[in-house]
């Protein structure tokens, strides 16, 4: 069940085919203007297609589901009752239309200007440790620009061939998946192949053909044509664009926007953003993320092969209760005031994190931001250098304000166990990397850097599940007064999805299951699906949602008696497999205060340097 934060304005849409007037332009114009867009990206669709039609969104309220659902039963040995319910779908083509989706404005644009008591705190800081080990490895630190974005100047031989990648060519063309981000002003900002250069007029048409349908009242949200969706997402001064030719819903693309837009906050915040564009409409944001096209190309590699995003959870590292009850000790006696949450990381899953009471009383850690603070991390073998010192912003948290994070890996050279310590207080340093140095002490003593070693993810195998390849597990029933991540569990992908194209194409399987299920017009409880290499089924109830995949010849009660199975496993191993009851500490009557947009921090540093720029 995806997070209203990360699907905003999700609405059903309404075909309306009427006379041309200001709020319905002629068909014939918008055509004009979808044709210079699909000339450079699709130009064959185009010229198949010579007639465009508006949608009209109307509001989700207004209109009634298409079916109605009832609650299946929690007891997974009464699963076998579901059979009726099951919907048999089997694998066909779907024809393509050449459509434009738009939403009717509420009468009012979206905020942009953040409140002038929010505005973002703290300037672009690195310790003098890391800074010498940087500029050791020939990454010095220049200007006001931050360690976050200086991560990503040591580019690979395929990060620059994509840079460089001709925008003309066929092969441009084939990727997969386009993601371009410009201003209102139709300033390029970032291209996900391709230099921004050399796409300036394609994202100049893009944002022609937004301003075009905002002019009559209407808000532009996708076009689909022949084998492309093309979706549009604007956040305040920003406009986002994914063209994509895979399978996945409009829903999904928008969702990916909105990591790309997330990350984008999380190093410049939204009100430094706003107040940018406030004073100057045309500025050129490329020149305040240099550097960070590496962090932004990371995400975008992670959100097509990881299914944390699109389940909207983190996985946890399989781990024995009594390990991971000893590593949140070592946390919980190692802190500092003003320390909202201490994390451990192995191999980009979650070993453990205990955070501040208070905080969590106010909101807690989502995981979208989890994700961000992970594709940081793992962004740059910059990170491995020493002790880092950054200002970071957690968007869905607050996205108008830094937390101050500690990045330091515990075991050089092999640098897989990563912690993370964020703090509200930006002359902390000292104080937190004196906790890192305690942790090192206590994980010593107690042998945990050895054990955590020995720790791999399970095999589906040890399920003892015959016919069963892999599945994903998403938990809801946890206590909401711990307010913890959601999490999801799920084994390694073996054979016969051991090459990345099998992944990938399992991957999208789950990827339409899960639109199905998340349907706006027609959701869906459980779903049966015969795919011609495998067979699925999908089920979501109150307290889980669960993806299996079987081998091709699996019957509906052979899939049902394996889930039941399933279902036992998991509750059997759920001490391992999830932090069910993460710890909590207080180290100051209020610690969020700075964090939550307390004025007095603010009003200190609310010149950071991006204003001098302009």
């Amino acid at each position: 069940m995806e997070r209203d934060n990360h699907q905003e304005g999700e609405a059903q849409g309404v075909k309306i085919c009427g006379p041309p007037s200001a709020s319905n332009p002629p068909g014939d114009t918008l055509a004009t203007s979808l044709s210079l867009l699909g000339n450079h990206l699709f130009p064959d669709a185009v010229k198949r297609n010579n007639s465009a039609s508006i949608n009209k969104e109307e509001t989700a309220d207004s209109l009634s589901s298409d079916v109605s659902a009832e609650e299946q039963s929690l007891d997974a040995e009464h699963i076998s009752n579901q059979l009726t319910e099951l919907e048999t779908e089997e694998t066909q083509n779907s024809e393509c239309h050449n459509n434009v989706s738009t939403q009717q404005s509420d009468g009012g644009s979206e905020e942009a200007a953040a409140d002038n008591d929010q505005s973002d705190s703290g300037e672009f800081v690195v310790t003098m440790l890391a800074k010498a080990k940087l500029e050791e490895q020939g990454i010095g630190v220049k200007g006001r620009s931050s360690p976050l974005l200086e991560a990503g100047t040591q580019e690979s031989p395929a990060f620059i061939s994509h840079r460089d990648e001709d925008v003309t060519a066929e092969s441009w063309r084939q990727h997969r998946k386009h993601i371009f981000v410009l201003s209102e002003a139709g300033k390029p900002i970032y291209s996900r192949y391709g230099s921004e250069e050399a796409l300036s007029s394609t994202m100049g048409v893009m944002m022609a053909l937004v301003s075009f349908v905002q002019s009559g009242d209407n808000i532009i949200r996708s076009v689909y044509s022949d084998g492309h969706t093309v979706v549009f997402l604007q956040k305040g001064p920003l406009v986002l664009v994914c063209v994509s030719s895979s399978r996945q819903s409009e829903r999904q693309l928008r969702g990916e926007l909105l990591y790309v837009y997330y990350q984008i906050i999380s190093m410049l915040t939204q009100a430094s953003i706003s107040r940018i564009f406030e004073h100057k409409k045309n500025y050129d944001l490329r020149r305040l993320l240099a550097g960070s096209e590496k962090i932004l190309d990371g995400l975008l590699n992670l959100v097509d092969s990881d299914p944390s995003f699109l389940l909207a959870a983190v996985h946890c590292l399989p781990l024995a209760s009594s390990l991971r009850d000893s590593l949140s000790q070592i946390l919980l006696k190692a802190i500092t005031p003003n320390l909202v949450f201490s994390i451990l990381i192995a191999n980009n899953q979650l070993l453990t994190i205990v955070q501040e009471k208070t905080v969590i009383e106010d909101t807690r850690l989502e995981p979208a931001d989890v994700h961000l603070l992970l594709n940081l991390i793992g962004a740059s073998s910059a990170f491995q250098a020493g002790e880092i010192w950054t200002p970071i912003c957690l968007p869905l948290f607050n996205p108008d304000c830094y937390f101050y994070a500690y990045i330091s890996y515990l075991d050089p050279p092999e640098c897989t166990v990563c912690l993370l310590l964020l703090s509200t207080d930006k002359e902390a340093f000292y104080a937190v990397a004196e906790c890192k140095r305690k942790i090192e002490e206590a994980m010593a003593a107690q042998n945990s850097l050895s054990l955590i070693a020995k720790v791999q993810s399970y095999s589906v195998s040890q399920v003892g599940v015959s016919d069963l390849r892999h599945f994903m597990y998403k938990p809801f029933d946890v206590p909401d007064n711990y307010r913890q991540l959601t999490q999801f569990t799920s084994p390694e992908m073996e054979a016969p999805y051991g090459s990345d194209e099998e992944k990938m194409r399992l991957l999208d399987l789950y990827r339409y299951m899960h639109s199905r299920i998340h349907s706006t017009s027609r959701p869906l409880k459980l779903i049966y699906h015969v795919a011609e290499r495998e067979t699925l089924l999908a089920w979501v109830t109150s307290k889980f949602e669960l993806y299996t995949c079987f081998s091709p010849l699996v019957t509906k009660a052979c899939a049902i008696t394996a889930i039941t199975k399933l279902l036992r496993w998991i509750k059997k191993e759920e001490d391992r497999l999830f932090i069910r009851y993460p710890p909590k500490y207080s180290t100051t009557p209020n610690p969020s205060k700075s964090s939550r947009g307390g004025k007095s921090d603010q009003q200190d540093s609310t010149d950071n340097g991006f204003l001098s720029l302009l």
